[in-house]
């Protein structure tokens, strides 16, 4: 089992920018003193949600301060950004950071951030589709052509190229149905979400159907990992976890929903019943059945490992990214539960879910 770590650069304090920058940035680089395997930052644009408008500059600073942590991204919104730009500038990232690039791509799922972009909501699955075709082609081809119908490329020879080889790890961030076999399709590393509604109670017949569209396409599930991002908070007590973290899972919960209204214009019916449904059990989950799916995981580290160990069984996750610092948790407090996962969970949980590193491509 490896261990990772989600950043968002959300703000619900109040407290100037500088001061969240300052403190994510000490939370990342330490992360690799505290025994994690990955940091992973989100692209998010717009409001106090999260304003990581750019993983691969923040990445890049933290390259420079690191030696062997996994650089990921949870995820580059693809819809948002040009394919080609994204290519070179991973492909960039990976040479300064010694081939420690995981590029995590998604749609994207908040109708202010398109908005802002002027992109159309309702074609991002299309969207995202070319974008993976040219950045893997710009990655691993010499020269190529593209005729898409939002992009078209002639002869175009892109530089640099990754060091890792074909290239670096791609995963794809799975929230419908639906995505987790075209997930498998492509061949990419799997991030499902307990936070984002996925129920690792019942979320196994999903990965399997990841699993079976890898085999299906000719591809071994072993050669894949399965990630899942949980918030996570451990402390000496229960009921110490509890006091630091139930307001801040709460806040995150509350503002999730005000930024998932249903997509406008006309999208296709199964999306607006997608996104309706999300937004109405955000605004009314309560503490008790957040922890019962696994979004939260919380409390002393014997408690913690336990949760951990019954996901893995549950889902056969093999990368466990924990959220931690979130909805304006302290900062000691974040430091702390880092230190007692590195002394007291890790060891329990790492023999667990033993797999082909992430490096292997894909």
């Amino acid at each position: 089992m490896k261990f990772g770590q989600l950043h968002l650069f959300e703000n619900p304090m109040g407290r100037t920018e500088k001061e969240i920058v300052d403190e994510q940035f000490d939370i990342m680089v330490r992360a690799e003193e505290f025994g994690f395997d990955s940091i992973w930052p989100a692209e998010h644009h717009f409001s106090e949600y999260g304003y990581c408008a750019s993983p691969a500059v923040t990445l890049a600073a933290l390259a420079s301060r690191t030696q062997r942590i996994r650089l990921g991204t949870g995820v580059v919104v693809l819809p948002l950004n040009h394919p080609v730009r994204v290519a070179e500038e991973y492909a960039m990232l990976d040479l300064l950071s010694g081939g420690r690039v995981d590029l995590g791509v998604g749609r994207g799922y908040q109708p202010h951030e398109f908005a802002g972009y002027g992109v159309d909501q309702t074609r991002s699955r299309d969207l995202f589709r070319e974008s993976v075709e040219i950045i893997q082609s710009a990655w691993t081809k010499e020269r190529f052509d593209y005729n898409g119908e939002f992009y078209q490329l002639s002869d175009l020879s892109v530089r640099p190229k990754p060091l890792q080889k074909p290239h670096p790890p791609i995963w794809m961030a799975s929230l419908s149905p639906e995505t987790f076999q075209l997930c498998g399709r492509y061949g990419f590393h799997l991030m499902c979400a307990p936070v984002f509604g996925f129920d690792v109670n019942r979320g196994a017949a999903q990965i399997e159907e990841y699993r079976s569209a890898l085999r299906e396409h000719g591809r071994d599930p072993a050669d894949h990992e399965v990630a899942a991002l949980t918030m996570t908070y451990v402390a000496e007590t229960t009921q110490q976890a509890l006091a630091d973290f139930q307001d801040a899972v709460m806040w995150y919960f509350r503002t999730f929903a005000k930024y998932i209204a249903p997509p406008q214009g006309q999208p296709a019916v199964k999306t607006y019943e997608m996104y309706t449904a999300a937004r109405d059990w955000l605004q009314t989950v309560e503490w008790d059945l957040v922890v019962e799916r696994g979004a939260v995981v919380c409390g002393s580290p014997d408690q913690v490992a336990e949760r951990i160990a019954q996901i893995h069984e549950l889902c056969g996750v093999t990368h466990y990214l924990a959220w931690t610092r979130i909805g304006g948790l302290a900062h000691d407090k974040v430091l702390r539960s880092m230190e007692l996962m590195r002394d007291q969970v890790m060891p329990q949980v790492r023999p667990l879910g033993e797999r082909a590193p992430a490096s292997t491509g894909g």
